[in-house]
């Protein structure tokens, strides 16, 4: 069949309206209610049997042996002896067979390399450490003369300084928040803010926009746009940045910046495997 005859078959079946979306619905409903049967399991939650599973989604007992099985065909889900449900093997295979990043710097270096094309400005990849610090892990730099570089790969900074700092902490659990917040904040440049009160209220902004801005408040003459990046488990694991020197970041073009470097921060995150908005 050529592409003329394919183009036209295609209008006649879509042109008389409901009955095609009608037929797809099905097929959609069970990809999402098989989707919502695999968000039942969990490391507590390792085994289910059919009527747990049915309560967990709200399903009919029937309507879930009947999925359960297309998806027990299919490798995604697997009986145990004691006739309970797990995940499947095929999940395991994919998981295994290098297809999904491991780090955050292989989920990332893609993504970092779109926006450097998109800003033509430094990009920067900042980790959280266990000690509820941050480490430059990476950067794709700017193709200006005059240019951010950051030189202190792998070194511990607190987060309160810098917004790459300031995105990760917005999003930690508020008790860790509050403890780095109580110590003393020494300032780092005239810009730093030491006030803690004044980082609380900051804090609940980037909340609510999704990024964080620092004027020159860890890095003398560097401005700097960074949003958070967060893990398969909805925890924050790092974050993305765009610095360039004042002169050519306004704090208009900063807010300009803000959402795109945003939509970065969440396709890496999609990449590590996290699923909130």
């Amino acid at each position: 069949m050529g592409w003329a005859e394919l183009s036209e078959t295609t209008e006649g079946r879509t042109g008389a309206g409901a009955k095609d979306n009608g037929a797809a619905r099905p097929a959609v409903q069970a990809i999402d209610r098989a989707v919502a049967i695999l968000k039942c399991f969990s490391p507590r939650r390792p085994e289910m049997g059919i009527s747990d599973i049915a309560r967990a989604t709200g399903l009919s007992t029937s309507t879930t042996h009947r999925i359960l099985a297309s998806m027990q065909a299919n490798g995604l889900v697997r009986q145990t002896a004691q006739r309970r449900y797990a995940l499947g093997p095929l999940l395991v295979q994919l998981a295994r067979s290098g297809a999904f990043p491991t780090t955050l710097r292989d989920a990332a270096l893609g993504a970092m390399r779109e926006l450097r094309a998109i800003v033509d400005e430094t990009v920067g990849l900042h980790e959280l450490l266990p000690g509820n610090e941050r480490a430059v892990i990476d950067q794709v730099e700017s193709h200006h003369a005059l240019r951010r570089t950051y030189t202190e790969l792998g070194v511990p900074i607190p987060l309160v300084y810098g917004a790459p700092g300031k995105a990760m902490l917005a999003f930690l659990p508020r008790p860790a928040a509050e403890e780095l917040l109580a110590g003393p904040i020494d300032a780092v440049t005239p810009a730093t803010i030491t006030d803690p009160a004044r980082l609380r209220i900051e804090l609940e902004a980037i909340r609510e926009r999704g990024y964080a801005l620092s004027f020159s408040e860890r890095t003398p003459g560097i401005r700097t746009v960074a949003a958070p990046v967060f893990d398969h488990e909805s925890g924050v694991a790092g974050s993305i940045s765009v610095s360039a020197p004042e002169s050519r970041m306004p704090e208009d073009r900063m807010f300009e910046l803000g959402p795109v470097v945003v939509r970065t921060a969440g396709e890496v995150s999609e990449v590590l495997g996290c699923t909130r908005e």
